[in-house]
């Protein structure tokens, strides 16, 4: 699925979409360049998880978990520089908890994620806009499209 974004505010609604379709276990791994809007998708992943508290780049952290209908696991990669240091924050854990789990920069360590997972790329096209790639990779994604589909009106 690819669509284009005009804004940040349409970025975040594609992102409450997929919030809204997330079940527990769910996995998305974003893409793109500092400024594609990695952040802005995942505080409407979290908008449609019903989380209340402001979502951030968890860079410096690197992990910030933010309560809602499903616990919202927010991973920011982008200051690991190997894959190995991505073992080292227990990813499995997070992945088992039971929550959604939104990982930025996730490119940087493909080979540890399960296969089944919704891959979003991110790319500036203009100066507010964005295209947007979602790639699914399993069934339970497929599915998620499908919702995400008709949730925006895009059937």
């Amino acid at each position: 699925m690819k669509l284009l974004t005009r804004s940040p505010e349409e970025t975040q609604a594609l992102g409450e979409a997929l919030g809204k379709a997330g079940q527990p276990g769910d996995l998305f791994l974003l893409w793109g360049e500092l400024g594609a809007g990695k952040t802005c998708l995942v505080q409407g992943i979290a908008r449609g998880l019903g989380v209340q508290d402001s979502v951030r780049s968890p860079t410096f952290v690197i992990v910030t978990h933010h309560p809602g209908r499903l616990m919202l696991y927010h991973i920011d990669l982008y200051r690991l520089d190997n894959p190995l240091e991505v073992l080292d924050l227990g990813l499995d854990e997070y992945l088992e908890a039971g929550g959604v789990c939104a990982v930025e920069w996730a490119d940087k360590a493909m080979p540890l994620f399960p296969r089944e997972h919704l891959v979003v790329e991110l790319r500036h096209v203009g100066e507010q806009e964005r295209q947007i790639q979602l790639t699914a990779r399993g069934e339970r994604y497929v599915a998620i499209l499908a919702q995400v589909r008709r949730q925006m009106g895009l059937e």
